[in-house]
């Protein structure tokens, strides 16, 4: 498989950071001011680290990143990251058990993308499922007045989603960072400010009374 040594690759080696996709993060929260000093992270498909460690950076001490990925990372975090090899999205007892007991967060985060097939169509179809299932879980877990981050691949099927997803937030916003690369197909899908629950994707736990403050 070919590396890519850009601008960023390099860049993130020199920075200590074991994936370029941490400036993904940086170019959104710079913009949109997404990480607050004090926040509750949590970080969808987090391995191997990248975005963990940048967040940790941006809540500081008093904040907590709940960082879950299906596969183990080596990836050392700071005090304030509980990294987890759990499958996020599955409703399972201690599943919901851990995501309960660090709820509500300010902000929730999904970098994951489905295995790539080599068929557009597919790959656009998976990666709006998993979209979809990150949703479910900010529409259970995050705070009124929290945000939404998630990678989509572009595709037919997207701004649908996107459109049904407005009501729900303050402001919905598509971002496309500098940092990724020129041919690939991912956006982020931003959503500022929660100001209700989608009820077709709440979880089993959602907290009405505490808010972002």
């Amino acid at each position: 498989m070919k590396t890519y040594r850009d601008y960023y690759f390099r860049k993130a080696k020199q920075e200590q950071y074991p994936a370029r996709s941490v400036y993904k993060l940086e170019e959104m929260n710079k913009a949109l001011r997404l990480l607050r000093p004090g926040d509750r992270v949590l970080d969808l498909g987090a391995a191997p680290g990248s975005w963990s460690l940048y967040a940790a950076a941006q809540v500081g001490p008093s904040g907590q990143v709940l960082a879950v990925d299906l596969k183990q990372t080596p990836t050392v975090f700071p005090s304030q990251v509980r990294f987890v090899v759990a499958d996020a999205l599955s409703p399972a007892p201690e599943v919901v058990e851990l995501l309960t007991s660090y709820a509500p967060f300010a902000v929730v985060l999904s970098d994951m993308a489905p295995k790539t097939t080599g068929s557009r169509i597919t790959d656009q179809s998976r990666s709006l499922e998993l979209v979809q299932a990150a949703y479910g879980v900010a529409m259970s877990y995050l705070a009124e007045g929290g945000h939404f981050v998630a990678k989509i691949f572009e595709g037919p099927d997207a701004p649908g989603f996107v459109r049904s997803v407005k009501p729900f937030f303050q402001r919905v916003t598509l971002f496309k960072p500098k940092s990724s690369r020129s041919e690939s197909k991912e956006i982020f899908l931003v959503g500022l400010g929660l100001k209700g629950r989608d009820p077709q994707y709440v979880f089993p736990y959602c907290e009405e009374t505490h808010g972002r403050t």
